[in-house]
Parts: C-alpha cells; sequence; structure tokens
C-alpha cells in the first residue's frame, strides 16, 4: 500500500449528501476481485449519459478537476452497501483523500486499509473547503497527515482527528498483510518454540 503523507491537489467538489457506494461504483461492477481498472466506472452513472459519451457538467469531467487527488464531498459519504470496490474505485481514478462531515462506518474503515485518508470536519469547514474547491485550477489544498491538517490556498488551516493506529498505518503504507508482515521475526519465533516442542 502506498504510504500517505502529505498530499497537495486541486480538490474536487461533490455537493451531494448521501452519496451511497452504489453511486461511487454501480452494483454490474462488482464481478471483478481486482483492485485495478475501476476508475472509468467511478460514478459512472453521473459522469457518463445513456450513449456512453462523457456528462459535461460532471465535476471529474470539467478540466479543472480531471487529476484531483482530493474530493470534498456532502455529509454521510459512502453510505449503503459495503462493497470494497468503493474505495478501490476512488483510489483506481486517482483520489487519495475524501473530505466530508460524515461517512459510512464500513466505507471508513474501507479506506485506511486501502490507502485512502477520509477527513471528517465541521459543517463550518466543509463550507469553507467547498468555496476553495470551487475555484477549481487557481486553488489547491495540501493535506499533511503527520500535522493532521489541511491548508488552503490563501494559508488558512483546518485541523482534523484521526486514530493514532491508523495515522500510523497510513504514514507507513501497511494494509493488514503489512501489519503481519512487521510481526514476521516473532511469528517465526514462535513457530522454532513449537517446532522444539514435544506434543502428548
Amino acid at each position: 500500500m502506498q504510504p500517505f503523507t502529505t498530499l497537495t491537489s486541486t480538490p474536487a467538489p461533490l455537493k451531494v449528501i448521501n452519496v451511497d457506494t452504489d453511486m461511487i461504483i454501480p452494483k454490474q461492477y462488482l464481478k471483478t476481485i481486482k483492485r485495478t481498472g475501476l476508475g472509468t466506472a467511478l460514478f459512472s452513472e453521473m459522469r457518463y449519459k445513456e450513449d456512453g459519451s462523457e456528462n459535461p457538467d460532471f465535476v471529474l469531467n470539467q478540466p479543472a478537476y480531471r487529476k484531483s487527488e482530493i474530493l470534498v464531498a456532502g455529509d454521510n459519504f459512502g453510505c449503503g452497501s459495503s462493497r470494497e470496490h468503493a474505495p478501490w474505485a476512488l483510489l483506481d481514478f486517482g483520489i487519495r483523500c475524501v473530505i466530508s462531515t460524515s461517512f459510512a462506518d464500513i466505507f471508513y474503515n474501507n479506506c485506511f486499509k486501502n490507502g485512502i485518508l477520509p477527513i471528517v470536519v465541521s459543517p463550518e469547514d466543509l463550507e469553507k473547503l467547498f468555496d476553495d474547491a470551487d475555484r477549481g485550477s487557481n486553488a489547491t489544498l495540501t493535506v499533511d497527515l503527520e500535522k493532521q491538517q489541511i491548508t488552503g490556498p490563501d494559508g488558512g488551516t483546518v485541523s482534523f482527528d484521526i486514530d493514532p493506529f491508523r495515522k500510523h498505518c497510513l504514514m507507513n503504507g501497511l494494509d493488514d498483510i503489512g501489519l503481519t508482515m512487521e510481526k514476521a521475526p516473532k511469528i517465526e519465533a514462535f513457530e522454532e518454540k513449537l517446532k522444539g516442542r514435544a506434543w502428548a
């Protein structure tokens, strides 16, 4: 998993509340168990018209936001079913950070397991960040995980809370497998001890 330390990007504003996981990645794309290739299907029902052409009104299709790595979204982001394909699609598109006032619990947990930083801010701070995002390519946000701080284009800052263990995992690029591998020496020592034990 790619470590997350600092990230600077033009933020994309998605001013929609209750964005569920089916909106993030519709059910017809859930047949794959691969984590790659889902970026083209991200928000597909909003990104594309019925004929398959791009919807120019959708934020991620607009020139300023095509390469956004930060998504500023409405309340209750990631609600609905527990599909892990949702963070896979966001990550494959290139989004490493989602900022909202609240997240569905399962989606929130899945983000950390896949190298995405979900940040919870107050409604007042979200409005400020929406204002920054509305400025398009003329504005960038910098997310500093070590300092737990978002810096806007005018130098203003927003602080955020994060669980210390999750912060450690993100900053060191540790998913569940990586955490297990950190314990490899202790696991090997335990296995050696078992080999020498006489079983009744």
